[in-house]
Parts: structure tokens; sequence; C-alpha cells
């Protein structure tokens, strides 16, 4: 119950300092939106294992590294092929397994590939399979299977 009350009351402090107004009707609905938000989210109270934790922001660090690195490279070769006047695409969708133990870690994985330029996640279906579309299917099987296994192992250890 404690952390009920403290959770509405964050959200409650959010709110209030993104609507920079303190009146006591904006009050009023900050708590009962903040109240709508958590029952609708259920959140569940997880057991933190803090000897994890290390390697979870070392996982985190690596993951926002590989995760700017995949951008750079995929917005290069997107120009490249964009700036060719033959236009070489072959596009297409491919199935690729999110192998995430969360729908957390699968969701951001779709997110991580979504923001590469050149792909986009079209679907997940309920085995976690991410259908996605990509410009050159010729390179994008193998190249998006090596950062999905790299995506995939950092995910997994921040989120086991």
């Amino acid at each position: 119950m404690v952390s009920y009350v403290r959770a509405v009351l964050l959200l409650t402090l959010v709110y209030l300092a993104l609507t920079s107004n303190l009146q006591a009707s904006n009050i009023v609905v900050g708590v009962l939106l903040a109240v709508g938000v958590l029952a609708l989210l259920r959140p569940q109270r997880r057991v933190t294992d803090w000897r994890a934790a290390g390697t979870a922001v070392v996982a985190v660090l690596r993951y926002i590294f590989v995760l700017a690195h995949d951008m750079v490279v995929s917005g290069m070769q997107v120009a490249r092929i964009v700036l060719d006047p033959k236009l070489p695409i072959q596009p297409g969708i491919i199935a690729i397994p999110s192998g995430c133990q969360s729908e957390l870690g699968t969701a951001l994985s779709a997110h991580a590939i979504t923001l590469a330029p050149g792909e986009m996640v079209v679907e997940i279906d309920d085995d976690g399979v991410m259908y996605t579309h990509v410009l050159d299917m010729a390179h994008a099987e193998t190249a998006v299977a090596e950062a999905q296994e790299l995506r995939v192992a950092l995910l997994n250890k921040i989120f086991p």
C-alpha cells in the first residue's frame, strides 16, 4: 500500500511539474490521472537483485553505444543507396525472432530495429517474431541477425 501511495505521489508530482500549475483543481486532476495510470498498468512488485545491477548498468551503456553505432552505419548505408543513380534495392519483409525473455525486451529490440534507417518492424506475433521491412534483402538478413543476437544478449542482462 505504501508503494502504491508513493507511486501516486510521484506521478502527481511529475504531472504538476509538466503542467506548472499548482491550483487545487489541477492537483486533483493530477491525483486522478496518477490513480488511473496505475489502475491501467497494474504495476507488479519485482524483487531486485542488487548483485546484478552492475552488470545491468554496463549492459545499458553497451546497448546505447550499439544502438548509436547501428543508427550511424545504417544511415550511411541508406544515404549511399538513395544517392546511387541505379537505386540498387530489393525491399522485402524478413522474420526476426526476438529471442528476449521479457515483453519489454522484445519491445525495446523492435524499437532499436525501427530506429535504424532502412528498417522498420511492422508486426510482432505472439511468439515474439518481429516481421521487419528492409530496404535491401540481399544483405539485410545476416546483418540484422548478427545485430539482433548482440541486442538480445544485452537486453537479457538488463531485463533478466
